[in-house]
């Protein structure tokens, strides 16, 4: 596994864009020395070919590169022609991708047709039907032999029409054959692609991109990571497509895919991206476009810091061990520290889903004091602290010249250079939680370094990461919720999808602090380092939706976000569940016209259910197995 994490990471302190091959897709190459392409999907009804012409010119409009039309039958299949060549009479030359899931038939018609088919190893020449069982190497051999006689005519159509393809593997629809043999991991995910791969490779065919997604960021990052080490020892680096799947909508379908994203892109990793969101596909955009214009100002930034080596495997996810310090660390929940050292209004407001472990408060003193726990600088602790406040001292000298410091709990901000200025030997107080700051460009990326370097000289304290969020010089007004969200998810994707921080400091210098607090809890939720509320995972819209997903996803969100803690997947159609579902542990999945089942986890228990009763249905069904409690306002007192 070493020799794998060597392969993905070129450097941890100057990363460069990864180099992958120049594929051809229309006039819109991907790969090479082009530029991060932006990509979105229709909503509309494919056999609507003028909704379905119209939505693509505004997409192209809006600036995507290419744009995905899904293609479930040969029906639609056959429609993209009529689409493309109406786009193309209105003169915009934007590549058409056609999404195709279980009809190699229709994958064929639309790779004569449109510039880029795109299928899922998962369920393009497998029925998916979750046995448990243990094949032979004959009989895997024998599978394999099976998927090639599927596959192959697509790949000789695509090779004779110059028509790309993307692989594009999905975390919860992998084969039975992939899973029995190695599980729902990411290795499993790679060894998904490379089976496509290779036979597309033994027909000579080489334009290819691929995907790995996952509604999980981090099983996402983890095998994307997996996929570039493999492709490296493979000896032939294909454009690569980015995206968290199933991501939901506003800003937590936006910090899902920013954290899974930009950690990626921050790493070189990345030619094409996509956010999907449970919205109109136009407001993908610009968030798409935010990433790769983040990444692109901060990738090639160098840290003038030696080359740490990376302890453990490091190319899946896993949470940092360290001793815990009065609840921080050691597998604990993530923390969040509110920010109130320039405005103590609202530190008696906290309520619900959104109260800080601490709140720091600098020099200055409340009054009245609130229940919270508060953290001074080190001097005004010293003299009107509670037992229970702690201090922080602003830096390693001040905390060594010290001659007061809390029993427990003290909060030593930590820079590069006291970690290169000689002795660690303050690491191993164990009150010592590490605040790590770094000025620059890209704080992040210093603070990674920060980890790596002290875990390599055996040092693995508790550490929480400082950041501040301040508006760039050129725009008086401030920043909208959105852009705030995914700016925050940008500088933390490096953090926290590989379990450095044990929790988050976060302060927005135009928003009071609990808007920082409520965003730094997002992010962990996001990131599985802390669950605070449910969880949704919500499939973007496309033309196989069979309701109105924002509508339906609103709904289900009003009647069950006070339940902390559950996964509740809204698909809008049985193509994308159950097995996209992944690790949901409820599944409203649209059937039919006006028709839903409802899964618990990947097992359906009701079939056919009225729509007008769907919602119904799923509370009852948590009630049956004991997961409803009451939201706040029917409970008594």
């Amino acid at each position: 596994m070493l020799a794998e994490l060597k392969a993905y990471y070129t450097s941890l302190v100057a990363p460069k864009r990864l180099p992958t091959l120049e594929v051809p897709i229309g006039d819109v190459p991907v790969g090479g020395s082009n530029p991060i392409r932006l990509q979105t999907m229709t909503t509309t009804d494919t056999l609507d070919i003028e909704a379905t012409v119209a939505q693509v010119i505004r997409l192209a409009e809006a600036g995507a590169d290419y744009v995905r039309i899904t293609a479930p039958s040969l029906k639609e299949a056959e429609a993209l022609g009529e689409i493309k060549k109406r786009v193309r009479a209105a003169g915009l030359r934007t590549p058409l991708v056609a999404d195709i899931h279980y009809t190699p038939r229709a994958a064929e018609i639309a790779a004569r047709l449109v510039e880029k088919v795109r299928i899922n190893p998962g369920n393009y020449a497998d029925k998916k039907r979750f046995e448990q069982r243990t094949y032979t190497d004959a009989e895997y051999q024998a599978e394999l032999e099976r998927v090639y006689e599927r596959f192959v005519p697509l790949v000789r159509i695509c090779k004779e029409y110059g028509t790309a393809l993307r692989i594009g593997v999905n975390h919860g629809s992998l084969s039975d054959r992939i899973l029995n043999r190695y599980g729902d991991t990411p290795e499993g995910m790679v060894e998904s692609a490379m089976e496509f791969l290779r036979i597309c490779e033994m027909e000579g065919f080489y334009r290819v991109v691929i995907s790995m997604k996952a509604s999980n960021p981090a099983v996402m990052v983890a095998a994307y990571r997996h996929l570039v080490a493999r492709l490296k020892a493979h000896g032939r680096i294909y454009p690569i497509h980015l995206g968290v799947t199933e991501a939901g909508d506003g800003s937590d379908g936006r910090i899902k895919s920013a954290l899974g994203i930009e950690a990626l892109l921050l790493d070189g990793i990345g030619d094409t991206v996509r956010v999907s969101l449970t919205e109109p596909p136009e407001n993908e955009l610009p968030t798409c476009r935010a990433l790769v214009s983040f990444a692109e100002k901060h990738r090639d930034l160098a840290l003038d810091l030696p080359e740490p080596s990376w302890p453990g495997e490091g190319l899946t996810y896993q949470r940092w061990a360290t001793h815990s310090t009065e609840g921080v660390g050691a597998g604990h929940p993530a923390i969040v520290i509110a920010d109130h050292s320039q405005n103590l209004h609202g530190l008696d407001l906290y309520g619900g889903e959104i109260v800080p472990d601490f709140a720091f408060v600098g020099k200055a003193v409340p009054d009245p004091l609130p229940p919270i726990r508060l953290i001074y600088e080190a001097p005004v602790w010293e003299k009107v602290a509670r037992p229970q406040d702690t201090p922080y001292f602003a830096s390693l000298e001040a905390w060594r010249k010290a001659t007061l410091r809390h029993p427990s709990l003290n909060w030593v901000r930590l820079t590069p250079a006291d970690l290169l200025g000689g002795t660690l030997d303050f690491l191993e107080d164990p009150t010592v939680v590490w605040v790590l700051e770094s000025e620059g460009f890209l704080p992040a990326r210093a603070l990674r370094w920060m980890r790596l370097y002290a875990a390599q000289k055996g040092h693995t304290p508790p550490m929480v990461a400082r950041l501040a969020l301040t508006p760039p010089h050129d725009s008086p007004e401030p920043r909208p919720a959105h852009a705030l969200a995914v700016e925050a998810a940008c500088h933390a994707s490096l953090l926290v999808l590989d379990g450095f921080v044990d929790g988050l400091w976060l302060s927005i210098q135009e928003r009071p602090p609990a808007a920082a607090v409520r965003l730094s809890f997002d992010l962990l939720q996001a990131a599985r380092l802390r669950i605070v509320r449910t969880d949704y995972i919500a499939c973007p819209s496309c033309g196989r939706t069979l309701f109105n997903l924002e509508e339906v996803t609103a709904r289900i969100r009003a009647r069950t976000s006070h339940l902390k803690g559950l996964k509740i997947a809204i698909m809008g159609c049985i193509v994308n569940g159950p097995g996209e579902m992944a690790d949901a542990d409820y599944g409203y999945v649209g059937a039919g016209p006006g028709i839903i089942h409802l899964y618990r986890g990947k097992e359906i228990v009701r079939k056919n259910v009225r729509e007008e009763e769907a919602l119904e249905a799923l509370i009852e069904l948590i009630k049956a197995d004991g997961r409803w409690t009451p939201p706040p306002e029917e409970r008594p007192g």
